[in-house]
């Protein structure tokens, strides 16, 4: 794979392969976190399409990917449905609980769960599952609860990364990247 990738800790490795389902945040985990609002009120947001492929990839190999997020945009909603992501909470207060919820729901355990955020709301959900991703530019307080932190900025390529570390940790890696030579 790619020397990011490489003497990665077999718990970390571990914790990776057991994923089921990788949870994302959007604000600064799947974007940059800056808002943008148009004369006429409405937000847009950027995401990265190294990002938007990962998280194809990651269904492509059976690892449900879901969206919680304490916001609500009409953006993310395209972007869901432009991925084939049918896992989309918007405007949940409490991730944890959505988190548990959809665990519930898809008859899994939080260890089967990866949940990938940046700043302190994503804290509580980060707590119960089995893989705490924090993304390049989280805040100190919730990079320290990770058990891994990605190389890249949330909306720079920082999903890729997640998704690249689960399909190595799966034994998928190589596959993957032959189907695409």
């Amino acid at each position: 794979m790619t020397a990011y990738l490489t003497n990665l800790p077999a718990d970390l490795l571990a914790r990776a392969a057991a994923i089921r389902l990788a949870a994302f945040d959007v604000d600064g985990t799947l974007t940059d976190g800056r808002l943008h609002y148009g004369e006429d009120g409405r937000e847009t947001k950027v995401f990265h399409v190294h990002d938007g492929l990962g998280l194809k990839r990651l269904q492509a190999n059976g690892i449900q990917v879901a969206i919680i997020t304490a916001r609500i945009s009409h953006t993310v909603s395209l972007r869901a449905e432009e991925l084939g992501i049918t896992h989309v909470y918007q405007g949940q207060g409490d991730k944890r609980a959505c988190l548990r919820d959809l665990l519930d729901a898809l008859n899994l355990t939080p260890d089967h769960a990866a949940f990938i955020g940046d700043d302190l709301p994503d804290l509580p959900p980060m707590g119960i599952a089995g893989l705490a991703i924090a993304t390049a530019n989280a805040h100190p307080w919730v990079a320290e609860r990770a058990h891994w932190q990605t190389r890249l900025a949330g909306g720079a390529g920082a999903a890729r990364e997640v998704s690249d570390l689960l399909l190595l940790a799966q034994g998928k890696a190589d596959a993957e990247r032959a189907r695409w030579q």
